[in-house]
């Protein structure tokens, strides 16, 4: 049997820029009642840059929710109806200069599915070119170079925290064969 929720009804209680808060009332399949508060997303498209030499690059900028800077893969909010690989390689442009001869699908992560309906698609970028970055207004980035070993070892002693980053180093890391 699958399991399941009856929403009895949603209301909206917060619209921002990027974000829309509902709370919803349902039913348990046991029957019980229960509040539920969700955040709505349009989600968000990664890219993991790696080149020929096997090389990642990885942006260093400061995140608000955790008051502290974050090392992760170029990316990026979606606008609503925007294709997710377009935004990827707009995203890997910006915050990296690079343009990519190829792109491996690495799928979708759902980050936070206990409250949010966050998607991020990610993909797995070869065949760099570099170019110029083009930040937007608001953007501060540094790119680093790592060896995917280094890069692969940072996941796992937990220097990487970002989720989007775990699963993108985690596959390509099974693609790749490193």
């Amino acid at each position: 049997m699958a399991h399941f929720e009856k929403t009895l009804n949603e209301e909206t209680v917060f619209t921002g820029r990027i974000l829309t808060v509902k709370t919803k009332d349902v039913i348990l399949e046991n029957g019980k009642e229960q509040k539920r508060e969700i955040v709505l997303h349009n989600g968000g498209a990664a890219v993991l840059p790696v080149d020929e030499d096997g090389n990642v690059f990885l942006i260093r900028q400061f995140r608000s929710p955790f008051e502290t800077e974050v090392l992760e893969i170029p990316a990026g909010k979606l606008e609503k109806g925007e294709d997710p690989f377009e935004a990827a390689k707009r995203e890997l442009r910006e915050e990296t200069g690079f343009t990519a001869k190829h792109y491996i699908n690495l799928g979708e992560c759902w980050p936070t599915v206990g409250f949010c309906s966050e998607k991020i698609y990610i993909y797995l970028a070869t065949g760099l070119t570099q170019g110029k970055t083009d930040f937007d207004d608001d953007e501060f980035v540094t790119t680093y170079k790592y060896s995917f070993e280094d890069a692969w070892s940072m996941c796992m002693d937990g220097t990487i925290k970002d989720g989007k980053t775990l699963v993108a180093i985690l596959k390509a890391k099974e693609l790749l064969g490193k």
